[in-house]
């Protein structure tokens, strides 16, 4: 009996594992097609050569990097995008793990209310305010590179508030009343006993967010001024020739620099992605 059911739960794991397989090829396939043409002439990439692996004939060498890097001045949108994502997150994870903190602590109307209205933000979709959202920002001047992170904040505010509450209220007081009693102020408090304790939150929440803002394309069209700024996914869509072709290996050549950062960025932190996730879930 007990032989039977080890090999049903083996034949079991075998299917899982092959399916799972399977679905990994699928995702894969795409980011793998993309690496592949970026390495191909112009001319194989529009033919029905496109599914093919470079060859002698087709293979084109870095040329593609080469053009994407210098003609189509993708260095400056890199740099935007770089100084965007990092402002951003920064200001996301200081100031929503602030207001999580007194969400957490204090119990009270206002901290409810404010914990709600951040829990709604997140089922609002986008669209019902990039209209009005794009004439506040250019009234208050926060089209550029350097101010845009506040509109960020905005956004990105209610899922990294719902994760850093959730794991704050599983936290025992004693800790910080025991660093209180020591002469800390609350300042101190959150730099020095509270900040520590939630790195796996804080690591989570920083990757989720980098991804979304790294990748980004409809609010810095909607908020920076085209001619002036271009973040990366905004400069890939300017990879066009005379009457509307589309330059496909610069193109291609850029997605993959621009995809690279981020999945070395999450391989080495994806293992902090479920802790904070089910800390800040489920906790509390």
């Amino acid at each position: 009996m007990k032989q039977t059911m080890k090999r049903k739960k083996r034949r079991t794991d075998v299917i899982w594992t092959a399916a799972l397989s399977l679905l990994c090829l699928v995702y894969i396939y795409p980011i793998a097609l993309i690496l592949f043409n970026s390495l191909k002439t112009e001319r194989a990439i529009t033919t029905t050569r496109i599914f093919e692996l470079p060859d002698a004939e087709t293979f084109a060498s870095l040329e593609n990097f080469v053009y994407g890097i210098s003609e189509m001045d993708f260095l400056a949108s890199f740099w935007y995008s770089l100084v965007i994502t990092v402002t951003s997150v920064l200001l996301i994870l200081l100031c929503c793990s602030m207001c999580a903190w007194y969400i957490s602590r204090v119990d009270g109307k206002l901290s409810r209310t404010m914990y709600y209205l951040c829990a709604f933000s997140m089922v609002v979709p986008f669209q019902m305010v990039m209209f009005t959202l794009a004439n506040t920002a250019d009234t208050l001047k926060l089209n550029n590179p350097f101010n845009i992170c506040v509109i960020y904040l905005g956004f990105g505010a209610g899922l990294a508030v719902f994760m850093f509450a959730g794991f704050m209220r599983s936290m025992p007081m004693e800790i910080e009343e025991a660093a209180m009693i020591d002469g800390c102020s609350p300042l101190q408090i959150f730099f020095r006993v509270v900040m520590p304790i939630l790195k796996p939150t804080m690591i989570s929440t920083g990757i989720l967010e980098t991804m979304w803002v790294w990748n980004d394309y409809l609010l810095p069209s909607l908020v920076l001024d085209i001619r002036r700024y271009r973040t990366i996914p905004m400069a890939i869509q300017y990879f066009r020739g005379g009457y509307g072709s589309v330059q496909m290996g610069p193109m291609m050549a850029c997605i993959i620099i621009t995809v690279v950062p981020i999945i070395v960025l999450y391989l080495v932190c994806q293992k902090y992605i479920i802790e904070g996730v089910v800390a800040g879930a489920v906790k509390g």
